[in-house]
């Protein structure tokens, strides 16, 4: 099958699919005579897992090792919960990044009257240059 094919096959665009060859993470594609990229069903398989690792927030490196393991019939099960693990954890850490940065701009805004005064505690927030400002403080 052809790119195009091989994307709506996958769920991905055919722009992804070079991108994944041209980080070789997906192998070069067969060409046809013409030129075209030839994919066949275990193509397609290795773009859906490599799309679903990616809808899961994994990083490029991280599918990498994962397809690895994949591939690998001799693989321990342990590696792949370890790397697993550690993305969770890094998620985890992500999470409070993002949770701190709510509880900052809920207090900027419980802060801001919204009104029609020019007055507005969020743009004084955001303007300041020093650490010891609103968010630094709640965080």
């Amino acid at each position: 099958m052809k790119i195009g094919q091989a994307a709506r096959s996958s769920g991905l665009s055919a722009k992804t699919i070079r991108y994944y060859e041209e980080t070789g993470l997906l192998p070069a594609a067969r060409r046809t005579e013409a030129g075209y990229r030839v994919y066949d069903e275990r193509d397609v398989h290795m773009l859906r897992f490599i799309h679903r690792a990616h809808r899961l927030g994994f990083s490029i490196g991280s599918i990498r090792q994962l397809l690895a393991l994949w591939q690998d019939r001799n693989r321990r099960s342990a590696e792949v919960k370890e790397l697993t693990l550690a993305h969770v954890a890094a998620l985890d850490m992500k999470l409070l990044g993002l949770q701190s940065l709510k509880r900052t701009l809920e207090h900027l805004i419980a802060c801001c009257e919204g009104d029609d005064r020019p007055d507005c505690p969020i743009l004084e927030d955001l303007a300041r240059q020093s650490g010891n400002d609103i968010a630094s403080s709640i965080n």
